[in-house]
């Protein structure tokens, strides 16, 4: 499949790119964006099953939710003083942190993160959290540019935004509702690192 029509490339990203995602996003629709690790595809949480149905990906697996920054996160969550210290040391970064979530969040758990990627970030300041998952087919491997992670969806989304290559470790996804972090998935920071 062909990616959207509407394609922005990396040196566009200011103000044009933004205004077109953000009418996207706030019209219910799905994006293609770089992030700091891989593409990933994103829509509001309230647009999230979207998600599901582009990855053809079972509805019992949680998707993820980006955030601008910490006290964004929070708003969804109810964090432990473990979730926080987490944050505080590897935020902006590749961490997903697992928490209970507040009345915000219709889950019992929201895993979050603040990527370090300057587009997603002023994306999410400006409308919000948003639900997030890699952009490819589910039990597929991520792809490396935008067109391919586009292509490799089960249907189209309303744009995509092309960052060059990424081709980085997804994040690490560590369950932070107790007292010690639970590795729920190893990416690009070590249970060492995080254990440290």
């Amino acid at each position: 499949m062909a990616p959207s029509s509407s394609s922005y490339p990396r040196d566009g990203w200011e103000p044009v790119v933004l205004d077109r995602a953000a009418t996207v996003l706030t019209g219910g629709g799905v994006v293609v964006l770089p992030t700091d690790t891989v593409y990933g595809i994103a829509a509001l949480p309230a647009h999230r099953d979207a998600l599901y149905a582009l990855k053809d990906r079972p509805a019992t697996m949680p998707v993820a939710v980006l955030v601008d920054e910490a006290d964004q996160a929070w708003s969804l969550a109810r964090p432990s003083p473990l979730a926080r210290r987490l944050a505080a040391r590897f935020w902006p970064g590749p961490l997903t942190i697992v928490c209970l979530a507040s009345a915000a969040w219709d889950e019992p758990t929201v895993g979050l993160r603040c990527p370090d990627h300057a587009l997603v970030r002023a994306l999410a300041a400006r409308v919000g959290p948003l639900a997030t998952t890699s952009a490819n087919r589910h039990g597929q491997p991520t792809r490396s540019t935008a067109a391919a992670a586009a292509g490799s969806l089960v249907g189209s989304v309303g744009l995509v935004l092309d960052g060059g290559s990424c081709d980085g470790l997804p994040s690490t996804v560590v369950d932070a509702t107790g007292a010690t972090p639970v590795v729920l998935r190893l990416g690009a920071i070590s249970a060492e690192s995080l254990a440290g």
